[in-house]
């Protein structure tokens, strides 16, 4: 199974990639490779996770305060935000 991330979850993935790295140099690599960890369970055990809607489930991202939403299509996995779980819930709900 591969996986696949919306355009605003890419963004926003970026985006706190490079928050962390302007924090404390290192830090960005080190929370990028937590979420590809995540992914990874995700692929491999993609129904593990308690759903949170009809179609979308969370993982949460250790060390950091973010989960991955993403939803399971029949040969991938869409991500659908890397989300701040300290910050507007449910902000992401209308990504198509």
């Amino acid at each position: 199974m591969r996986f696949f991330f919306h355009e605003h979850a890419e963004s926003e993935f970026d985006s706190i990639v490079d928050y962390y790295e302007d924090c404390q140099s290192g830090l960005g690599l080190e929370f990028a490779q937590e979420v590809y960890a995540t992914i990874d369970l995700i692929v491999r055990f993609p129904e593990a996770w308690a759903p949170m809607s009809e179609n979308t489930r969370r993982c949460l991202v250790n060390r950091f305060p973010f989960g991955i939403i993403y939803q399971v299509k029949s040969d991938s996995v869409r991500i659908i935000a890397v989300a701040d779980l300290r910050r507007r819930p449910g902000y992401w709900l209308n990504r198509k």
